[in-house]
């Protein structure tokens, strides 16, 4: 999550213009390799929900939880940069704060939410179907996003709640039936180094060579095979990183389950909005200002740390005050009433 904060820090604050206009000073160099992770975590991320997700339930807590968090923040920041008078009171604001669902594309909160309602009849698929069924499926889904998504010459039209499918395929196969190298710590920490390294190497080679061909250089050509979550590398990057920390067997810690909990707290946060966005990278932060100082060198580390660390002590607050008093009367307030709410009676496919 400090990644994404870290992607969020470049792409979002202005400095994209900065390191485009002079992409072969070293400090612009030193930012697109700092930022170019982001597409590659959300891998990760639906990753680690795929590998538990696919062996159990989905609970009407669990969905009423997530949604309760995205209501909470998108109400909350919304209301308050509505009176301090940072947003301007407009229909379309106000519908958005009011709406969760802002689109269905590459929005990652939006797309994730929705993406939620299909694991029960993913799980229902996949444990009706044949192992050989099983990885063909996979095998089909990332050779369509992936393989040819990554062609540049071939358009591949881009949605999250596929893409989000395809990769819970791809690790529920992991889960059930094993991969090869399946515990090596040394294999996987091995190809992930390496795979890092070929996607610095992949963004260094497509810099060099727009500056060759006399093309502007952009963040989108630049970072190609990272730039979105289908891509190649990021795909390989977060798979192989995956299989590095699973096997790590680190054990049950309190602390890391505590911050972990609050980690989607800190991107509904930090991304909640563009006014977020220009509060906090242009009024707050900085950034383009920055860049023309030698500080951006140690800044766009200790800033995603920081951001971090202070929506994860805001949502820890939110657990600890708000959702562990009210969620479970919410639950049952919406478990009594099922028989007037569908959103409760679709969960009934779980049996």
């Amino acid at each position: 999550m400090m990644m994404i904060v870290m992607h969020h820090y470049v792409v979002n604050s202005g400095l994209l213009s900065e390191m485009c206009a002079a992409p072969t000073s070293f400090k612009s160099i030193y930012l697109f390799l700092m930022g170019m992770w982001g597409k590659t975590i959300i891998n990760c991320f639906v990753l680690i929900t795929g590998y538990f997700m696919c062996t159990s339930r989905i609970t009407l807590h669990k969905f009423v939880k997530l949604l309760f968090q995205l209501v909470f923040y998108n109400l909350g920041i919304g209301l308050i940069f509505l009176l301090s008078g940072k947003m301007p009171v407009t229909l379309m604001n106000i519908v958005n704060i009011l709406n969760p669902i802002q689109s269905v594309d590459t929005g990652f909160v939006s797309c994730f939410l929705l993406f939620y309602l299909f694991i029960p009849f993913l799980n229902r698929l996949l444990q009706g179907i044949s192992k050989q069924q099983h990885l063909f499926l996979g095998c089909l889904g990332i050779g369509i996003y992936t393989v040819i998504g990554t062609n540049p010459v071939i358009h591949v039209a881009f949605n999250y709640i596929t893409w989000f499918s395809v990769l819970y395929v791809v690790i529920a196969y992991i889960r059930f039936y094993g991969i090869f190298r399946e515990q090596s710590v040394t294999f996987w920490g091995g190809a992930t180094v390496i795979l890092i390294l070929l996607s610095v190497l992949s963004v260094l080679f497509l810099l060099w060579f727009q500056m060759i061909r006399g093309r502007e250089v952009t963040w989108e050509h630049t970072t190609f095979f990272v730039t979105e979550s289908n891509r190649v590398l990021a795909f390989l990057v977060s798979l192989s990183s995956f299989m590095f920390f699973k096997n790590l067997h680190v054990p049950q810690n309190k602390s890391i389950n505590t911050i972990a909990a609050c980690s989607f707290g800190v991107l509904l946060i930090h991304a909640h909005s563009d006014t977020m966005r220009t509060f906090l990278w242009h009024d707050v932060f900085r950034n383009v200002e920055i860049y023309h100082t030698s500080a951006i060198y140690w800044q766009v580390v200790l800033v995603p740390i920081v951001v971090f660390c202070v929506c994860v002590m805001i949502d820890y607050a939110r657990i600890r005050l708000i959702e562990n008093v009210y969620l479970d009367k919410l639950v049952s307030f919406i478990q009594k009433n099922r028989h007037y709410c569908w959103l409760a009676n679709q969960f009934r496919i779980n049996g």
